[in-house]
């Protein structure tokens, strides 16, 4: 069984020979641990790749990200990264004062320019290795294109987006007052994203990702009612037009996303990754095993970066106990952050190699 037929049929559930391996590796590792990655997938093959795309240049971008100091993304954001090899914080929303909207264009130019003659299975291999920063792609495995599951990781992000743009702590005043200029924002967001969702599905890639990050460690950051009836419609569109076109959905969050687990379930999603360790992790398998597939992950808060291979064995068999009934719908993946030992790694793949636990 290849990576391909792999990935599909734990999205199916329809008992795979393994879970599916996949590594998210933070720009650092890539940066300054190259050959220990290389390393890891050598010995870790993964199922999943990332097709080759390159997006267009932004009029606004400045800077290099990732690196200590400010850039400017395509969007005219201003980030500051404090430490290297991270993606750091929007500390320059260029909508900061609802004046600026009216002149405020999307851009454009990194989708009309953007190549995407090379994404798919026919594609060459990307180097092993590369992480899509922010976007919820995963690392590409040494195995050729047409042999593994082929994840389209995008720009997609309506929530995050509208934050970097605001910034927080207004976006959120918007979203209690909720004035004229909130959905306008909103809609110039969605419709730019729908169109970038309308260049990757005439592609021949297998899956395509969006994210926002939803949860604090205990709960959404706004209302579920809220969520339904400012978002929930968004996302529907990604789906539909993802599903339209024969392709997976996956989904990426960070925090506690329990309340909203019924209705990503609802609207399409296939594969969500979240923060599993933040909620019961015991619970999500009563109540949602074998509705969707989780795409990992193990606790990258404290586990991995703090806790010994034997710590992160036990979280492994955890989430097997609670997620793993041998019928798929369940990916071995993690995320390497600067902080997270290799050994610490590699026991998350040792232990999903494992028998079952019955």
């Amino acid at each position: 069984m290849n990576g391909r037929e792999r990935v599909i049929r734990t999205l199916r559930f329809e008992r795979p020979d393994r879970a599916p391996r996949d590594l998210w590796a933070l720009p650092g590792i890539g940066m300054y641990r190259r050959d220990e990655l290389d390393a890891m997938l050598r010995h870790f093959p993964l199922d999943v790749t990332n097709p080759h795309v390159q997006y267009g240049r932004g009029k606004l971008e400045q800077g290099t990200p990732h690196a200590v100091g400010s850039y400017t993304d395509a969007w005219g954001c201003v980030w500051r990264v404090a430490e290297p090899g991270v993606v750091g914080e929007v500390k320059g929303p260029p909508l900061a004062d609802w004046s600026a909207l009216d002149g405020f264009t999307p851009p454009l130019e990194i989708l009309d320019e953007a190549d995407f003659s090379r994404a798919g299975r026919g594609a060459a291999d990307p180097p092993a290795g590369i992480y899509s920063t922010s976007q919820g792609a995963g690392l590409s495995t040494l195995q050729g294109a047409s042999q593994s599951f082929v994840l389209a990781g995008t720009t997609v992000r309506p929530f995050e987006r509208m934050q970097f743009l605001r910034g927080s702590e207004a976006l959120y005043l918007d979203l209690a007052y909720q004035p004229a200029e909130l959905f306008k924002l909103r809609d110039m967001v969605h419709n730019f994203f729908m169109r970038e969702l309308e260049l990757w599905v005439k592609t021949d890639v297998d899956g395509i990702s969006f994210m926002d990050d939803w949860g604090t460690q205990h709960s959404l950051l706004i209302s579920p009612k809220q969520w339904r009836a400012l978002f929930k419609p968004l996302y529907r569109d990604y789906c539909d037009l993802i599903h339209g076109a024969g392709k997976f959905v996956f989904f990426h969050s960070d925090g506690h996303i329990m309340d909203i687990y019924p209705d990503l379930i609802e609207i399409g999603v296939d594969a969500v990754n979240s923060q599993l360790f933040c909620m019961d992790i015991e619970e999500i398998g009563r109540r949602f095993r074998g509705q969707i597939t989780f795409w990992g992950e193990i606790d990258r808060q404290s586990i991995l970066p703090f806790g010994n291979p034997d710590d992160v064995r036990a979280a492994v068999r955890r989430v097997r106990a609670a997620l793993d009934d041998g019928s798929g719908g369940v990916f071995a993946q993690c995320e390497w952050g600067n902080d997270v030992t290799g050994e610490n790694i590699a026991a998350v793949f040792e232990t999903w190699s494992e028998a079952r636990l019955v």
